[in-house]
């Protein structure tokens, strides 16, 4: 039912958020939509991040803009971390499920900025996409925004939290 409806869902959220977005017309956007599109666009929907249009340097977005961490929750940063875990390792990982769906994990960058136009994680946090320096240590960076400052973290990359997901993207 959702990938019938998506187009339909994205504009809603499009008119609803301008100031996410205020250098584009939905008109500009909705020819770009592929089928390819719509497939990610699905999942994302489907899994809580409420996907919008977000223009960054130049470039047009659909980023997972939900305010807290999508329904993704309770996973690992990477496959390599989970199977490394002795206890209880979840079904899955963040950047097991974004190979699996063709997406990107948001990068610090990009959730910087997101943040700066609106208030997101406030109660939860996202995994953030780790340069293999840190990852090669063990752990895995993380955002959140709490006392109204946008906090840039990092945690062991095999940790697994209910209220810590991660927020997808891609570029059209």
């Amino acid at each position: 039912m959702i990938k019938e409806n998506m187009k339909e869902i994205l504009k809603t959220r499009f008119e609803n958020n301008l100031n996410r977005h205020k250098e584009v017309n939905w008109e500009t956007i909705e020819v770009k939509i592929t089928s390819e599109h719509i497939k990610k666009l699905s999942w994302m929907e489907e899994t809580g991040g409420e996907p919008d249009i977000f223009c960054f340097n130049n470039k047009i977005f659909f980023v997972d803009f939900a305010k807290e961490s999508p329904n993704r929750r309770s996973v690992c940063y990477d496959q390599k971390s989970r199977m490394g875990r002795k206890k209880f390792p979840p079904e899955s990982s963040a950047l097991e499920l974004c190979q699996k769906n063709n997406l990107d994990i948001i990068d610090e960058q990009l959730y910087t900025q997101m943040q700066s136009i609106e208030n997101i994680d406030t109660k939860t946090s996202s995994w953030l996409k780790t340069p293999d320096q840190i990852l090669n240590l063990g752990g895995a960076l993380t955002g959140e925004k709490r006392f109204g400052r946008t906090f840039i973290g990092a945690n062991g990359s095999d940790s697994y939290y209910s209220t810590r997901s991660f927020r997808t993207y891609f570029e059209i």
